[in-house]
């Protein structure tokens, strides 16, 4: 009897232990991109744990494949990385995402203005409806912006907000009531009414970003629900279009309380896209003292692989955010910053534009690197759409990165014609970045003045050709398929230290993927922003599903 119980206990171990070792899952007859350093394609791949355990023939990965196993037949389709965005406001887009109302991908203003009029069905009488960006005038066939009376027509009960990046506001007679603005002194400062030949009022406001972020802020704030709501909706919504991770940087209209919808989801293990958030002082001249508050009990890199602490950023100090010309108070203050955060150990995002300036923020960098070696920490500028050879070689020196954005798909079109048709030639110039070896990550800057569709930029990065379909960048700057899918996984995994553990399909990383609904390397440029992910996955899990694997 006791050999008996032996031999059935040891046969109940091997069974466990074969279990075990069997995948959870296995995807087979696809076309699965790995982006790894050979850019090999396999058929398959099997998951284990989270984790990638196997890649190679539909007939290899198959024989793996035990009694628990799923078995997921991709039907010849494609299968790439998680999409990883290395400069998305994601924490600032989620939290209002399902109080907004949203004009992402709308190719008409017709369009955009019946889903104000469905908003408004759906809501009660006197709730604002706000449009907070990420949409252009020339995505709509009618290639111009709503007025105050369309606005009112297809909303008569309920006040309407409109924003256009950060230059530009309709509302409607209701919504300027409501915030009490009768004439230019009831703006922040900066900001005008626009008026007619006549002199009357058309609903619109202009004014520099300052103005326009605090206009927005005067705007009533979802509830924590809504928060909570929004958070969950809107990472959805990124796995819907392959995202399976995010580097958040900060920046305007982000306090800290606006952080705790995100920690709740992540709490209760309802996050379905990695982040790594920054965070940046609010008050100018306290900068310093509000972040030695912020980041007293919070080590670089803090938390778990859903959700950790990234470092400073975007907006390190308000005196250099958007400064030409900063004195040598305002440098000498960032200065004092960069080093505390470089002797802690943190990343260092900076938000910058013109090439001609940027030696203000690299002569900054390279004093503090001269105390504190800077390449370990991996600070980065964002933007610098028109960046220098010479500005890239001394960040490559520096071991500073690149996020870079499709900015020029909606702003393209004002460049040419402000500065003629060779202007955009080399906007952005990531193959000299690479070339000199500058770390690369690729992005939207949504939802302000961006879509957050990622295969909108992806399509910018390869075709070069604006929302209004000119094409401003010649063929030096523009990169393959290969390359621009490469920018938008491992070369983003860079900016939170994870590429060995994300950004590409290998053995032993974490299995983040998404299934296409067409194929990225092979379908027509023009056809490469309507992509979606038919299937996401992160660590093994299905996080998003359509047609033919919705259940």
């Amino acid at each position: 009897m006791a050999r008996i119980e032996l031999a059935a206990f040891l046969l109940a171990v091997c069974i466990a232990a074969d279990a075990a070792a069997q995948p959870d899952i296995v995807l087979v007859n696809g076309k699965i991109v790995t982006v790894d350093g050979r850019s090999s394609v396999q058929q398959a791949l099997a998951i284990r744990d989270g984790k990638i355990a196997a890649l190679g023939g539909s007939a290899q990965i198959r024989k793996l494949a035990g009694s628990t196993t799923r078995v997921i037949d991709l039907g010849g389709r494609t299968a790439i990385p998680g999409l990883i965005d290395s400069h998305l406001h994601a924490i600032r887009a989620a939290l209002s995402f399902t109080s907004e109302v949203n004009w992402i991908g709308a190719r008409s203003l017709t369009e955009a203005l019946g889903r104000i009029s469905a908003a408004a069905r759906a809501r009660e009488p006197g709730a604002w409806l706000i449009v907070a960006g990420g949409w252009n005038e020339l995505q709509f066939a009618e290639r111009r912006r709503p007025t105050q009376a369309e606005l009112e027509a297809v909303a008569p009960a309920n006040p309407v907000y409109v924003q256009l990046g950060y230059g530009w506001v309709v509302m409607t007679h209701l919504g300027l009531a409501k915030l009490g603005i009768n004439a230019d002194a009831d703006l922040p400062a900066g900001g005008k009414l626009e008026r007619d030949s006549s002199g009357a009022p058309t609903g619109a406001i202009t004014g520099g970003n300052n103005a326009i972020v605090a206009l927005f802020d005067r705007l009533p704030r979802p509830t924590y629900a809504q928060q909570v709501d929004g958070t969950k909706a809107f990472f959805r919504e990124l796995n819907r279009l392959a995202l399976t991770g995010v580097v958040d940087p900060g920046g305007n209209n982000l306090f800290p309380a606006d952080y705790q919808a995100l920690f709740d989801v992540w709490r209760r293990g309802e996050l379905t896209v990695r982040v790594a958030y920054s965070l940046n002082g609010q008050t100018a001249g306290r900068e310093r003292e509000e972040l030695e508050q912020l980041t007293a009990m919070l080590p670089m890199g803090f938390g778990d692989e859903r959700l950790k602490f990234n470092g400073l950023g975007e907006r390190i100090t308000l005196a250099m955010n958007n400064n030409p010309a900063p004195s040598d108070a305002d440098k000498e203050r960032y200065y004092e910053i960069a080093k505390w955060a470089a002797e802690r150990g943190f990343a260092l995002t900076m938000h910058w534009g013109p090439d001609s300036t940027v030696h203000h923020l690299l002569d900054v960098f390279e004093r503090v690197n001269r105390d504190v070696a800077v390449a370990p920490l991996r600070w980065s500028i964002a933007h610098l759409n028109d960046a220098s050879e010479q500005s890239l070689a001394r960040m490559r020196a520096l071991g500073v990165g690149w996020t870079v954005q499709d900015a020029m798909y909606f702003g393209g079109d004002a460049l040419v014609r402000a500065q003629g048709p060779d202007a955009g030639k080399r906007i952005p110039p990531v193959l000299t970045g690479k070339r000199l070896g500058v770390a690369i990550g690729a992005g939207t800057d949504a939802h302000r003045v961006a879509s957050y569709n990622p295969f909108t930029a992806l399509q910018w990065f390869v075709d070069g050709k604006t929302v209004g379909g000119v094409a401003i960048r010649g063929p030096e700057e523009t990169p393959s398929r290969e390359d621009a899918l490469r920018f938008y996984t491992l070369g983003s995994a860079w900016f939170s230290h994870d590429e060995d553990k994300r950004g590409s399909l290998e053995v032993g990383k974490l299995a983040d993927l998404a299934v296409l609904s067409a194929d990225y390397l092979t379908v027509p440029t023009a056809e490469i922003g309507r992509i979606e992910s038919v299937l996401t996955l992160l660590g093994g899990k299905v996080v998003y599903s359509a047609a033919p694997f919705a259940p």
